[in-house]
């Protein structure tokens, strides 16, 4: 079975990131998933939050938006209507809790890691090109901060990634493109890390309910994708992906930490 874009079931869209897109962020990535693109940029701010105050511990969040033409009709841009829509407060959170999963806060101390995603060109995917892209973009800054002697080597447990499969027409594809995601099935996004270790799952049916069967090949499916992802992410990373997944963390209580997020 090919699909419109001539590619395999099994198989993702053209992968790229770009590191260092833009010059001020501590890091700043350009992650294309075939045409989705999204840059994602990571910043240093040098407090937390109220309720981490006095706890020696860092933080990273996220925040997430959509340039109105990067869909094929302008969509208004949330500031305009006032308030952020329910999507990308879901988003948002995705993103950051993700994030955190793979990165010892206590390591970072009272410090917070700010990553924008601003999807830039929209073609499915938005959401698990953001969290890919904004892994490297976290890589960097923690590296920045590392090179600076304001921490001690890169706090990350592990690589991280994400990608979307999904049941259409009856067939089970990976890496879905609108035209594909639009008319679904099953729909769901799954992140991973490096060694193959499930951080979430969002899936829906979006017609019928779908078998055990169908979610096990669906899960097959993704972490193959993943595991290429961050192949890519290995090969931009270069000498830096020496470092990365090294850190032996400390015992932290990442679960009253999450309640506060979520």
């Amino acid at each position: 079975m090919v699909r419109a874009d001539g590619r395999l079931p099994e198989q993702l869209r053209t992968v790229k990131f770009t590191r260092n897109f833009t010059k001020y962020a501590e890091g700043s990535v350009l992650v294309e998933m075939g045409d989705t693109k999204v840059i994602c940029n990571a910043t240093v701010d040098n407090k937390v939050p109220i309720w981490l105050k006095g706890q020696g511990k860092g933080w990273i969040t996220a925040e997430y938006s959509m340039l109105p033409r990067a869909t094929a009709e302008r969509t208004v841009r949330e500031v305009s209507k006032g308030r952020t829509s329910g999507r990308t407060m879901e988003i948002q959170r995705l993103i950051g809790r993700t994030l955190r999963s793979v990165v010892d806060l206590s390591a970072l101390g009272e410090r917070t890691i700010w990553i924008d995603c601003d999807v830039i060109q929209a073609d499915g995917g938005t959401r698990t090109a953001a969290i890919s892209g904004g892994f490297l973009a976290l890589v960097d800054a923690l590296n920045s901060l590392h090179e600076q002697n304001v921490i001690e080597g890169i706090p990350i447990i592990d690589y991280l990634a994400a990608v979307s499969v999904g049941k259409v027409e009856d067939k089970i594809y990976l890496d879905l493109e609108y035209s594909e995601d639009c008319k679904a099935q099953v729909d769901m996004n799954v992140v991973m890390t490096g060694g193959k270790k499930i951080v979430e799952i969002q899936g829906s049916a979006e017609e019928y309910p779908f078998s055990k069967e169908e979610m096990q090949t669906l899960l097959e499916y993704a972490e193959k994708g993943i595991e290429q992802i961050i192949e890519y992410q290995k090969e931009v990373l270069g000498e830096i992906a020496q470092k990365v997944a090294k850190w032996d963390p400390s015992p932290v209580d990442d679960e009253e930490v999450n309640r506060n997020e979520s």
